[in-house]
């Protein structure tokens, strides 16, 4: 049992860093979107990333084709830690059948509940790893440059100057931002997964152990997780990127609740779905490799100690 358990975690750990490599351009893009026009009305400020499409083209021609990769090591980093112990924690739940009910049958209350505090756990601890992640991605060139831009280089190094001057909170700064963030995510996705995953294996449409069940059921999920994030993943993003006085504290935010009512005032509504084109492109992905990988690996390791014994 304590085997599977942290098995669970690496499982877990390993899908979400291999779908990281892949979608972490599209996170640059996402960030950069999502601060294009912070607290400003819309038409009042220069688009330099009109699309998800016009972005890819600015960011490669104007900062170079490898800033598309920035922030990919806290990235790695922060899937690691983040969905080590969200997934590793939600499948743990699940195995230990807390979300079924007498019958066996999936409850969706317990699958949110479940998804919503592992997603809690992944979020907080990994939550440093996310802010220089943002910071390093939002970075640019003066002329395509959006929100606030911060003297940061290398992770380790900002990680370092952060201790120094603020201690180990400095390095958890925001993270109500991103326990928000995840909580809801978290909890929108794995649960629309497990019951989805569950719904189609009642009806026979795939095998059990297909390859093509994880990606029907990664598919729905993205969506839905999409539409439930995003709002607070543009919060948390803010929150992570603005600045702070010599106290450590924001300029332009007091916490999540704060910055959703200034965003609301300056930018209305849509304000909160700023980068949605780019976030469904990265979550899509994401969503459907990580638990994808996820469903293969946990396959083949339930099989292996099966077949070993």
């Amino acid at each position: 049992m304590v085997m599977d358990n942290i098995a669970e975690f690496l499982i877990g750990s390993t899908a979400a860093c291999g779908a990281c490599i892949f979608t972490n351009p599209l996170e640059v893009v996402k960030t950069r979107m999502q601060l294009q026009g912070e607290l400003q009305a819309r038409g009042t400020y220069a688009r330099h990333y009109r699309n998800v499409f016009h972005a890819f083209y600015t960011i490669a021609r104007v900062d170079g084709i490898t800033a598309l990769q920035k922030g990919l090591v806290p990235g790695l980093a922060y899937q690691a830690v983040m969905n080590g112990a969200r997934l590793g924690t939600y499948q743990h739940v699940v195995n230990s059948s807390l979300v079924r009910d007498r019958d066996g049958r999936l409850v969706a209350w317990r699958c949110v509940v479940a998804g919503g505090v592992s997603g809690c756990i992944g979020a907080f601890l990994a939550s440093p790893f996310y802010m220089f992640k943002t910071q390093l991605q939002s970075k640019a060139e003066e002329r395509i440059a959006v929100g606030t831009q911060h003297n940061i280089t290398s992770f380790t190094r900002a990680a370092m100057d952060v201790y120094k001057q603020f201690g180990i909170l400095g390095l958890w700064r925001g993270a109500s931002g991103a326990v928000l963030r995840v909580s809801v995510g978290s909890a929108a996705q794995l649960s629309t997964f497990s019951i989805t995953k569950d719904m189609i294996e009642r009806k026979n449409l795939f095998k059990k152990d297909s390859f093509f069940l994880g990606v029907a059921a990664s598919f729905c999920s993205s969506f839905v997780v999409c539409v439930a994030m995003t709002p607070f993943d543009v919060v948390s993003t803010r929150l992570y990127n603005q600045g702070i006085d010599k106290a450590g504290q924001g300029l332009l935010y007091n916490g999540p609740f704060d910055c959703i009512v200034k965003i609301f005032k300056q930018e209305g509504i849509l304000g909160f779905y700023k980068g949605i084109g780019a976030q469904y492109f990265r979550l899509g992905p994401h969503t459907i490799l990580s638990l994808v990988f996820c469903h293969e690996l946990r396959k083949f390791y339930y099989g292996f100690n099966k077949n070993g014994k």
